[in-house]
């Protein structure tokens, strides 16, 4: 539920302006919570007019489409409505496009210029730097149900061997193989820990994320799950692999996807839950908003003013099925909020941008999917060993309501091998954290805390021996 429910990245332009020739590409960083992200924007001009494609280099996504557009004057405006973002812009004499970038309410700078931008670097020590020791190997796996194909990357204590191997289940939103998000890669730095301990590790692009084909807007997590028992299929048809010893590890919307896979297979022979969800989407979605909110230092009637409107709001995403009237009654359910309160609506955007973006992204198929997704009935079915792990500063899916429910669930269903525990100070990316907002997850220099990988790796290690 990160990238979904947090901060995402994304955007586009294109526009002509006085006889400048704005067609070809642009380079632009946006920097969030002290990160920085590359986007470059191709621009091509049609007839009328001009349509554009973003890429995120560091997310491995390319090709996002620009959803509304309009220019005149030199200035520019567009949004990206399944991301709820909204850029305003202007084209200046020297060729550069200066702007402000909004989602959520929150506004920040972002340029665009022919010249290619560098990033700052970021000091992440716990990345590992190949040459590895231990063999790794790209690959390709194969979807049949849904006729797509995932990019990943298998990594094996050795060439030669049959070895225990884990297939990693990224969080919320479009992920590449290594989970990466906020300037750290958690899955890369979780995969070169598991293999140098003698456990393989597979990890892959999400669908139409990286080299992977299919498309992520449209999906949701019981369309996730077919991809995972996809890999799962893969790794079994491989003599290389011990297929007696196959298992999951999820992280946050992983933790759901985990369980639905392992529910309906006798294939998984433990799993690995990383902050994943023992309750409803709709009351993590709730929980998440009111701790992040008042980490963010909103208390009093500003505090339930904003949690009236998203209970509101998730309400009808929660009852009404359709998605053409939801979306229809999401946008005036917004109108009425606004007209009657308009200190409501976030600095920087207008009712006619948050209507739209708020509007489209509450409607898509994945946010209908998992705010009525109740992860009981498939935990009760889970009967191999299970390890469920949370940070005690987790503000995204806080740990005791999430801990308790897991065991409670799985222990229902006749599960005998079941360990939860909340590990100190960590928060939702496993991180050492003081408060555990996400505020904090760029600036640590800590990718995934040392006493969590540790945890993990003796767990499983005891499992398959």
């Amino acid at each position: 539920m990160k990238k979904k429910l947090l901060l995402l990245t994304a955007l586009l332009v294109l526009f002509t302006s006085r006889g400048q020739e704005i067609s070809g590409t642009w380079n632009g960083v946006l920097e969030v919570q002290g990160i920085q992200l590359p986007l470059v924007i191709h621009i091509t001009k049609g007839d009328p007019g001009f349509t554009g494609t973003m890429d995120s280099p560091d997310q491995g996504a390319t090709g996002i489409e620009i959803t509304s557009l309009s220019y005149a004057d030199s200035n520019l405006a567009f949004e990206v409505a399944p991301m709820a973002i909204a850029y305003t812009g202007m084209l200046n004499k020297d060729g550069t496009i200066e702007g402000t970038f909004t989602q959520m309410g929150q506004s920040l700078p972002l340029n665009f210029s022919r010249d290619p931008v560098a990033k700052k670097k970021l000091l992440r020590p716990q990345e590992p730097k190949a040459p590895y020791p231990y063999y790794s190997e790209e690959v390709s796996i194969p979807n049949p149900g849904s006729g797509l194909s995932l990019s990943g990357t298998l990594t094996l204590p050795s060439e030669n061997g049959t070895f225990p191997v884990v297939v990693l289940i990224s969080g919320s939103g479009a992920q590449n193989r290594d989970e990466e998000v906020f300037g750290h890669k958690p899955f890369l730095v979780l995969s070169d820990y598991l293999t140098r301990q003698g456990i393989g590790v597979l990890r892959y692009d999400d669908r139409g994320t990286g080299k992977s084909t299919g498309n992520h807007a449209t999906a949701t997590s019981e369309d996730l799950a077919t991809d995972v028992a996809s890999a799962v299929a893969f790794l079994k048809s491989r003599e290389d692999i011990d297929s007696r010893k196959i298992g999951l590890i999820g992280h946050s919307e992983g933790g759901l996807i985990g369980p639905m896979v392992a529910s309906k297979s006798n294939d998984i022979a433990f799993m690995v839950l990383l902050a994943g969800p023992g309750i409803s989407g709709y009351d993590i979605l709730m929980l998440q908003s009111e701790l992040i909110r008042k980490a963010s230092g909103v208390s009093g009637d500003a505090l339930k003013k904003e949690m009236d409107l998203t209970r509101g709001a998730l309400d009808l995403v929660r009852t009404v099925d359709d998605p053409t009237e939801l979306k229809k009654d999401l946008q005036q359910y917004f109108i009425q909020a606004f007209e009657k309160d308009p200190e409501q609506v976030p600095q920087g955007m207008s009712v006619e941008d948050i209507v739209s973006t708020q509007a489209d992204a509450l409607a898509s198929p994945w946010m209908q999917y998992f705010m009525r997704y109740d992860p009981a009935p498939a935990l009760e079915q889970v009967k191999c060993p299970v390890l469920a792990l949370n940070g005690e500063v987790d503000l995204q899916v806080p740990s005791q309501v999430n801990l308790e429910a897991i065991e409670k669930h799985l222990k229902a269903g006749g599960n005998s091998d079941v360990t939860v525990r909340e590990l100190s100070g960590l928060n939702h990316l496993f991180q050492n954290s003081a408060t555990g907002s996400p505020s904090e997850y760029a600036a640590l220099e800590e990718t995934f805390a040392p006493v969590a990988l540790k945890e993990i790796s003796d767990w499983i290690l005891n499992r398959v021996k």
